[in-house]
Formats: C-alpha cells, structure tokens, sequence
C-alpha cells in the first residue's frame, strides 16, 4: 500500500514518544528530531509507511543505544490482558460461534495498540469492543477454506494483543490436523510483539513462535527473510493482523485475510469503512 502523506505527521509524533521514552536528555532528543526529520523529508524513497517507520525508529535506537523503548510499555500492556485472559476466554465460551467469536476477540485485542492509545481504561471499553459487529466480513470464505486447509500461517500485530491471539489459536486447534505457525517482528519495534514477547504473553506453549526476518512494523516482504517468505507462499491460509501488516501485503502476491480494526481515515477509505470500524476481509492476490 502506499505512504499517504497523512502518515508523516503522526510518524514525527511517534518517534518523539519513543524519543522521551529512551532518553530524558533533551538535548539527545532534540538530536533525534533532527535526524529524524532528514529521514523524513525522504519519504518519497519508501514504498511503504512500515519501511518509513523502522528507518525512524533505527535513529532512536542508534542515537539512544537503547534497542526496545516501548519494553516497559508491552510489559504492562500483556500483564494486563493476561489479567483479562479469563473474561474473553469467557465471552468466547458463551457464543454460539466460537470460531467467529474468537476471530473477533483477536481483532478486539487491537485496542492494545499504544502506539495510538494512551491511558486506556481497557477493561471499561472492551466489553463495548467486543459487542461490535464486524463492518466487512468474510467469515464465511474464511470458514470454508479452513476446512480443507493443513497449514495457517498468523502474523501477529503488537504485544499485549498477543494475549487476545492466543483464545483463536486455541480454537483453531480444535481443527484436526491443523498446523498453526505464529509469527512476529525479528527485533522490537514501537509495542509491536516480538518472539521474547509473544513468549511472555503464553503463546510458546500453543503454537510454533517464528520470526518475520524483519523489524518493521508490518511485514514488508522485500525485507523478511527467506525461511519466512517460504512458510508465507507455502501456507494453505495466511492471516494478518493489524494495520502495519496490512499496509505492507495489501499487494502481496497472493491471498490474505486481513484481521483488524480501521484507527485511521486513510485506511477506513481504503477498506471502504468507517473510523476504528473492525474488518475481517479477504485480500485477493495482486497481479505482478
């Protein structure tokens, strides 16, 4: 998908936070600004937001010396969700779907996202979250292709939503010979999951943990590496959650189901939904 220009601003804010939360030296941060800015001024030879983002990133981290900013920050957040394991294990149990219940607490577990929301009361909103309707929804595709598949392959978004992940991987199980692989961001990345995180929020025990090879925040396939482009063409279905992953394979070369909720203008219009609408939508693959 393309770098919309409405991207710009909101990644300048982004590499503040993590600017403040590295460092307290202002004058460090002022650096990190400039530097910062010089990279965006040029956004034009990035194909994607995601690419744009890990090159921002990379100058607080080099300038910093600090690898993960946000490690305090998906620390909190899958304490919490673990703390509400139990409630959406709960909500899941009590539809009559749990395989289409389950898909939508995992698009719900988005709200994690703290790259776009700070001081959330998680548990006053999820309830009405979770009440929420899908405004696309290709379920039914989804559960029919399912049904003759051998292979899944999930891409996972931020950390504390990996918690949320772990309710479908457990009713996906309940598919015989079904093989789940799990996959998440091969170095830290704003609150993006990373393997030490998916491990923390308890998807090692469920489900094969693997990296994309890449550290931006979606998998930009030019830079994953080898092993996990072959597990991506090989996979019976993929299933990508979250923004960044849909920005980066919305023209991927073949089927996607993209799993998420809609938390800019642009990528509304794009799914043809309303703001912070939730969508479970098959991507078709793009012609090369």
């Amino acid at each position: 998908m393309q770098l919309f220009l409405d991207c710009l601003p909101c990644m300048l804010r982004q590499v503040l936070e993590a600017a403040q939360m590295a460092t307290k030296d202002e004058a460090l941060q002022e650096s990190i600004m400039d530097e910062a800015l010089e990279t965006l001024a040029a956004y034009k030879t990035f194909k994607t937001a995601p690419a744009l983002a890990e090159a921002m990133h990379g100058v607080v981290k080099r300038l910093t010396g600090v690898e993960d900013p946000y490690a305090a920050v998906k620390a909190r957040d899958i304490s919490e969700a673990l703390r509400l394991e139990p409630l959406i294990r709960d909500f899941v149990k009590a539809g009559s779907d749990a395989l289409a219940v389950a898909l939508k607490v995992s698009a719900t577990g988005n709200v994690m996202d703290s790259a776009l929301y700070s001081n959330l009361d998680l548990e006053a909103c999820l309830m009405s979250e979770l009440e929420k309707p899908f405004a696309v929804n290709d379920y039914e595709a989804f559960k029919r292709e399912l049904e003759s598949a051998r292979k899944i392959l999930i891409i996972g978004d931020n950390s504390g939503e990996a918690v949320f992940d772990k309710v479908l991987v457990n009713t996906l199980s309940d598919f015989k010979g079904l093989e789940v692989t799990y996959a998440v961001r091969d170095k830290p990345i704003i609150n993006d999951a990373t393997l030490e995180d998916a491990k923390s929020a308890g998807l090692d025990s469920l489900v094969e943990l693997i990296s994309t090879g890449c550290g931006a925040p979606g998998a930009v396939l030019d830079c994953c590496s080898e092993a996990f482009r072959q597990r991506f063409d090989e996979a019976d279905l993929v299933l990508s959650k979250g923004q960044g992953n849909f920005e980066a394979l919305s023209e991927a070369p073949r089927p996607v189901y993209f799993l998420l909720k809609a938390k800019c203008d642009k990528i509304a219009r794009a799914l043809g939904v309303q703001l912070n609408a939730y969508v479970f939508k098959q991507g078709a693959a793009a012609s090369r």
